[in-house]
């Protein structure tokens, strides 16, 4: 009994160290206590809170290209857009300052999920296998992955309308086995966009700072300044014009 209750004691102490800020889940910056005194998101039940916030990342926060992976979620908050691992640290700051346990999944990506939404040089800078993540939470008793926030709905809509008969589908940001219906929807279960292109696992790490300071982030030194000055703006330009539904096969 005595080693039940230490093993319990040290799952809620653990839970509680996964609702608290880090460099990069800094949720106490000014903009974020903003953001979340404005949505009202703390007076919602627990199931509703976490899907209004996944709603927001998901939907408000557009499918785009940051200057880093390893951004602090205030700037996330600041740039409106982001991918896999930007967007993840916004989503796990905002899901912290409302009281959600959430954690860090860390993941390699074939590169090939990514092409269309990235081109030209772009791709050919791009390493082969890209680094990915999605947000892991503590609901109802378990850990549940969200993966399905990565790609804004105008956007997915796009690509779904560009390839109308596409089943299994691996490019323009999403690797799915149904490209149809893939499992985005927060229902309190697994969201998933990217899952079926992951050729690599981390592990899970407490917090996205963890994770950084062990494997670094896609791009260093001369390929990260020409992605930073030059290549990420076109790529933004293209993503941009996907969702506007121009997309070129």
């Amino acid at each position: 009994m005595r080693l039940q209750t230490s093993q319990a004691e040290g799952d809620r102490a653990l839970l509680t160290e996964l609702t608290e800020p880090t460099e990069l889940l800094d949720f106490k910056s000014p903009q974020i206590q903003q953001l979340i005194v404005e949505r009202r998101w703390q007076a919602l039940p627990e199931f509703e809170r976490i899907g209004a916030i996944y709603d927001f990342v998901r939907n408000e926060i557009k499918f785009g290209y940051n200057q880093s992976d390893s951004l602090p979620a205030s700037q996330v908050l600041a740039d409106g857009f982001g991918q896999c691992n930007t967007k993840g640290i916004l989503l796990m700051a905002l899901l912290r300052a409302n009281q959600i346990a959430c954690r860090f999944h860390g993941f390699t990506i074939d590169k090939r999920l990514q092409k269309g939404a990235i081109t030209g040089w772009a791709y050919v800078l791009a390493p082969a296998s890209i680094i990915h993540s999605w947000v892991e939470i503590w609901f109802d008793g378990r850990w549940v992955n969200l993966e399905g926030f990565i790609l804004d709905e105008s956007y997915l809509i796009a690509v779904q309308q560009t390839f109308p008969a596409a089943k299994e589908f691996c490019g323009f940001g999403a690797a799915v086995t149904d490209l149809r219906d893939p499992p985005v929807q927060w229902k309190g279960t697994d969201t998933y966009i990217q899952k079926e292109g992951i050729n690599a696992d981390f592990g899970i790490f407490n917090s996205p700072d963890e994770f950084y300071r062990k494997h670094g982030t896609n791009l260093s030194g001369l390929k990260k300044w020409v992605f930073e000055t030059v290549v990420r703006a076109q790529m933004n330009r293209n993503v941009e014009r996907i969702r506007l539904s121009k997309v070129k096969r």
